[in-house]
């Protein structure tokens, strides 16, 4: 049977399907068909979906071959759709046989089969299957005209807004919603997987606990590269909006740095040694640095890791052990699958496109790191108050978490209402326009260095008592950091204490009975590569 062929006409002695008034079931891949869908008929072939459906009604086992391929929202006649789903239903929940007399009875109420002649359309299925062996072949075929229906939804759409010249609907942001359509196409088959049981979200959940214990470790995410913050969090999981907040010069940039290098590191090493692993460890990331120029973020890269301090480095005071180092460490992270953004006040519609775009090319996307927050503009573009346009950043930001399955680290700033108290460990309520960026992440964590607070407080140097006290504390507490847990959806809150070595910006585990001097100027790291 052609593509486009009248529905009503059923093949090989088998009852002429319903007709879905040119519509499908979504669409046939989950969106309503196009304005123009009268004047067009929507590519289909109902045989290969009566196929497809008696392959697997004579032998279950064809179920789980074509379910990667085909899911029921595929299926342009809307009764197929539901007895495929039926199928699952019996077979995967029920762990029974689904033939054409256990279905009678699970769809005897159902209008469409009954119009179709009910047990006896579906034992004609069944006693129609020419070959078995063909039933992904038909798989893809029911899959193929389901996507070229979606396109000519999408098409619609896009002509539909472009031609209603809508000042509140920007050229822009038409083309991130289609690359948006266009990508989950790509991705999944379906413009939008609308519900799905419980069982498939359920296998995902089991497949990431065994990677954790196939790894050896507690965590099922991404490495930070800090065993203490990995402890807390389970690593960087998926679909996941982290925040990462706190005052100036708390080291924000600095930790961001930190982690995105870990999980472009963890990649790189695991490519090298492991070049055949179908999983490999860590990731691509992608840095929107929308403050810093990425020459400025490579600087800091480079001197933190060669151990070089950034002002020396700028103004040429190193040696020539120092400049051979910086070289070295130079030529090991050319090879980072680490890339760069630099473009200012960003629109969050261009941002999602861009991450799409990265995600999508032969390289992917594993972790996405935005620097920072309030320097994202609104995709509306209308003065609605910095609340609501927050509220639209911080929402746009999970969005492209959930879409493209990866975790986004996105920075922010604190108020000031930190520097009014004694205590000046930041909380929830710090956060700029608080109410949105704390209810749509699912981790918020704060940078509180202590040495910083009281380094500028220092007693004046006759008080000599006094001045002592103050010595012993800043002894205390020099190069040491808090990360604060304010936050976690999958876990406890709390603190990971680190260690923070401000002359190369640099955070780090703290060695087991407490701060330890890292190695001087010159530290080789390709040893890590090694």
């Amino acid at each position: 049977m052609a593509n486009g062929a009248d529905p009503a006409a059923g093949g090989d002695g088998v009852p002429a399907a319903s007709d879905p008034s040119r519509t499908g079931p979504d669409g046939g891949a989950g969106m309503p068909v196009g304005d123009h869908a009268g004047a067009l008929v929507q590519p289909h072939n109902i045989e290969a979906e009566q196929a497809l459906l008696g392959a697997i009604l004579v032998q279950n086992e064809v179920l789980g071959q074509v379910e990667p391929i085909v899911s029921p929202g595929h299926f342009f006649d809307p009764v197929h759709a539901r007895i495929f789903e039926m199928c699952q239903r019996v077979v995967h929940r029920k762990r029974a046989l689904a033939s054409p007399f256990t279905l009678k009875g699970y769809m005897a109420d159902d209008p469409g089969l009954q119009e179709l002649g009910g047990g006896a359309y579906l034992v004609a299925l069944a006693g129609n299957v020419v070959s078995l062996g063909a039933a992904q072949e038909y798989a893809r075929m029911v899959r193929e005209l389901a996507d070229r229906r979606t396109l000519i939804a999408i098409g619609d759409d896009v002509q539909r807004r472009a031609a209603a010249v809508d000042p509140d609907d920007p050229p822009d942001e038409q083309i991130s919603a289609a690359e948006k359509s266009l990508y989950t196409l790509a991705s999944t088959g379906q413009s939008s997987s609308g519900f799905q049981h419980f069982s498939g979200p359920m296998r995902g959940a089991i497949e990431t606990a065994a990677l954790a214990k196939k790894r050896g470790s507690d965590i099922a995410g991404l490495s930070t590269g800090l065993v203490t913050l990995d402890e807390k969090l389970g690593g960087l999981r998926k679909s996941d909006l982290l925040i990462l907040a706190a005052r100036p010069s708390m080291g924000k940039t600095a930790l961001a740095l930190n982690i995105a290098f870990a999980v472009a590191r963890q990649r790189l090493r695991d490519q090298v040694q492991r070049p055949t692993a179908k999983k490999p460890q860590g990731g691509v990331v992608g840095f929107f640095s929308l403050e810093m120029s990425s020459e400025q973020l490579a600087n800091r890269l480079l001197a933190s890791e060669a151990r070089i301090k950034s002002n020396e480095l700028l103004t040429g005071r190193i040696s020539d052990d120092q400049f051979h180092s910086f070289v070295d460490v130079t030529r090991d992270l050319a090879q980072l699958p680490l890339y760069i953004d630099e473009t200012p006040a960003l629109p969050i519609s261009t941002l999602a496109a861009r991450a799409r775009r990265l995600k999508r090319s032969e390289t992917g996307l594993d972790l996405l790191v935005v620097d920072y927050l309030q320097l994202v503009r609104a995709a509306s573009g209308k003065d609605h108050g910095r609340v609501q346009e927050v509220s639209e950043i911080t929402q746009g930001l999970k969005a492209i978490a959930k879409e493209l399955d990866i975790p986004v680290l996105a920075l922010s700033q604190l108020s000031r209402k930190v520097e009014e108290r004694e205590d000046k460990r930041p909380q929830l309520s710090d956060l700029r326009e608080s109410g949105s960026i704390e209810q749509d992440a699912d981790v918020v964590m704060f940078i509180f260095r202590e040495s910083y607070y009281h380094d500028r407080v220092k007693p004046s140097d006759d008080d000599e008592e006094t001045l002592a006290k103050w010595k012993d504390k800043a002894h205390r507490i020099h190069n040491r950091a808090e990360l604060i847990i304010g936050k976690q959806r999958h876990g406890p809150i709390g603190t990971a204490e680190l260690a923070f070595e401000d002359a190369y910006t640099r955070f780090s585990d703290l060695a087991p009975d407490g701060y330890e001097p890292p190695p001087g100027p010159g530290m080789p790291v390709t040893a890590d590569f090694a």
